[in-house]
Parts: structure tokens; sequence; C-alpha cells
């Protein structure tokens, strides 16, 4: 084994060590979160309840924490406002109640016209709809399709707060606490990641990256980071298909790409840095050239390029999982993921590419490109080439520097 191998594989082990403890040390406290968001999630429905009998309002809730706190000294976690969100979140998953709906005492006109200044105080007690607050019934949950049981109680109750503020949709919901529940994000970068917009941003390029990819945190942004289809309008189609040889065609694709590079990069996304193209790749004898080899700053992995002219194939699949497999063992530093592999094609079924790419286990990925020759004519038309862009822009100058 040589020195970078035996680095790799000391990488390997203690990043697989590492991620065991932590996971110990995470299925340790899921029981303990479990019971506690079935506690809140009871106490949100009895207070829900009782507002929709009673009008609970600020004042009768602040009344309520009041007394617990004199009750029970030390206690943490029941301030007016936890209270405030133990109803909403009993509110915003009452799908999960199997009670629910409840039948209120008022109707609606009446609840809205309760004030907060009467609140329902009679002989020193509060008036209540429902005197008993079942916990092991709510940590029962009724089967409901799509919903992510395991990763519902696996989220702190703190995180689903914020995702119930934040997010409308029940999809963005669920997909916040698979993020939540397999990454183990951070409040705050969970946060980040929903003003990100992740779920409603996230790409629908075929890939295999969560099957592949250890890290599910980099695996989201991989999904993320790469486009289903790509605009180069910067490439000549015209110098395309003149030729018999599809191998020539493809040649001119990638030059226009290397002359282009920088417009490829910004068009490609954020944080590539280009590394070289007909990258040379040796393995007992055998040489490669893959067409493009990038370097992603925020994935911190190698991702190479596949360009092809035509439509998606099968065999391009088993060709880039033999670059990915050279690169990650002769050219991938110890520190950096896993290397990922992009088909760049004309065109693709993206059905028929999601059932293949499943069977390989590289990370890989299927997108296409169009060419400036691909618009409606009409908009080609519309547009001015490079030479009528530039003296646009420099008759521009030229009368800015009048006018001054």
């Amino acid at each position: 084994m040589d020195k970078d191998q035996s680095a790799i594989s000391l990488s390997e082990a203690v990043e697989t060590i590492k991620t065991a403890i932590l996971q110990g040390q995470y299925e340790a406290l899921k029981d303990v979160n479990r019971v506690q968001l079935a506690v809140y999630f009871a106490i949100g429905k009895y207070l829900s309840n009782n507002n929709k009998r009673f009008a609970y309002g600020a004042k009768t809730i602040a009344l309520i924490s009041e007394q617990l706190h004199k009750d029970m000294p030390g206690l943490r976690g029941f301030s007016k406002s936890n209270l405030y969100e133990m109803r909403k979140f009993y509110e915003a998953w009452h799908v999960l109640d199997s009670d629910f709906p409840v039948v209120t005492g008022k109707s609606e006109e009446q609840q809205q016209n309760s004030s907060e200044d009467n609140f329902p105080v009679a002989t020193g007690k509060l008036q209540t709809a429902d005197n008993k607050i079942d916990i092991h019934k709510a940590l029962s949950i009724p089967n409901i399709t799509e919903f992510p049981v395991e990763a519902f109680f696996q989220v702190p109750f703190t995180h689903h707060s914020r995702i119930i503020a934040l997010c409308e949709s029940e999809d963005a919901k669920y997909y916040y606490i698979r993020c939540t529940a397999e990454e183990h994000l951070s409040v705050d970068n969970l946060e980040k990641l929903i003003k990100q917009q992740a779920y409603e941003n996230r790409a629908t390029i075929p890939n295999n990256f969560s099957a592949t990819i250890p890290n599910s945190s980099v695996a989201r942004k991989a999904v993320m980071m790469f486009k289903d289809s790509y605009a180069l309008n910067f490439i000549n189609a015209e110098q395309i298909g003149e030729r018999d040889n599809q191998d020539v065609d493809e040649r001119v694709v990638e030059q226009q790409i290397i002359q282009n590079i920088k417009n490829f990069i910004m068009t490609f996304g954020n944080d590539f840095t280009f590394v070289g193209n007909q990258y040379h790749l040796e393995v007992y004898g055998v040489e490669f050239f893959p067409d493009l080899l990038f370097f992603n700053r925020e994935l911190n992995s190698l991702v190479v390029v596949e360009l092809k002219i035509g439509e998606f194939k099968p065999s391009y699949l088993g060709q880039l999982t033999t670059y990915l497999k050279i690169l990650d063992t002769k050219v991938r530093k110890p520190h950096e993921n896993p290397s990922i592999g992009i088909v760049l094609c004309k065109s693709a079924n993206k059905d028929f590419v999601e059932f293949v790419i499943q069977e390989f286990d590289r990370p890989m990925g299927v997108a296409t490109y169009s060419t400036a020759k691909d618009m409606p004519k009409h908009l080609r038309n519309a547009l001015p080439d490079v030479e009528e862009l530039k003296r646009i822009m420099n008759k521009g100058i030229e009368d800015n520097s009048q006018d001054n």
C-alpha cells in the first residue's frame, strides 16, 4: 500500500469510527427527545382545545406559566412563549392526533368576539375542556403516507418551532425535518437552509448522490449544486456536426468550453475551480483522459465532467465509473470527499436515467445542455452578436464621457 492509499485508509477509518460514536450518542438521545415531543404535543393539544372553548389568551397562558414555576421551582422550558409554541406545534401537526377534529363549545363567531381581558378564571381555577393530558397517546402516530415518523421524533422541539414558523407547505416541512434529522443541523444552520430556499431550489438532476455519498449533508448539497440542464449559449453550434467523427465533434464542444471557461463556470455554479481538460489518468499502464476536471470548494470534492454531443447512453456511466475510481484512488486527497461525475449530453430521458443510474456505486448525475442554436429563431435574431454588444458598450462609454 502506497503512502497516499495509507493516508486515505486512515482518514476513512477515523471518519467511520467518528460517525459511529456520534450516531451512538445521537441514538441515546432519541428516546428522550421522543418523549419530550410527546409531552409538548399533548400539552399543546390541551391548550389548543381550551383555547377553542374558552379563548385562552395571553393573560391565561401567562398565568399558567407563572403558576407552574411557582409550583415547580427550577422548571425550564415552560415560559409563556414556549407554551404558545407547544400550542402551535400541536395545531401544525393536528393530523397526527387520532381525536382530531375536536368539537368545541363555542362557535367561531363567539371565539372571535372573545376578549383577551376576559380570560376564563372562576373561583381561582381555570376552566378546561379536557382535564386529561394523555402523553402515551401522543407517542403513537397514525399511519400517514409520506410522513417522516422516525425523522420527526429525532428533531428537537426548537427546530420544529422554526420549521413551523418559516415553512408553509407540508412537503417543505417534511423536507426540512428530514434534513435536520439526517444532518443533525443546528437551529442557525436550519434557518440558513430555509432562508436559502433549499426546498424550492432543490435540483432535479437525475442522480444517485443520496445512495453513494456517505455524508448526507454533502449529498444534499450535491443535489442542489447541479441543474438538470445548462444553457451554453457561447458554444458555436455550427462547428458541431460538420464531421463524421463524433469524437472530433465532442472535442469541438470541449475546446469552446475551454476558450470560454469563465462563462462555463458561471453557468455551472458557484465555487468551481478548473483543474484541466483531457486530464491524464493512468492505472496499471492503461491511460484515460476525462474531458473536464474541476474542484468544488463547497462540496470539497473533485468533479469530472464528460461531454457527449448526442443522446444519453448507459455506457457513459460505466466510463464515468472508471474515471471516478481512478480519481479517488490516485488523485483525491485524504481530507476530500468522494469524487463526483457528471455526464453532460445533448438529450436524455430522465426517467430512464434515474432507473439506470441507481445500479452504479459512484456518485454520478446526468445533465443536458443547449447551445445558442437551440434557442427559437426569433429570440436568436433579437440578440446582438458579440461585436455589436462591444460597439453598443463603447458608444455608451463615449456618450458618458462627453456628458461629463
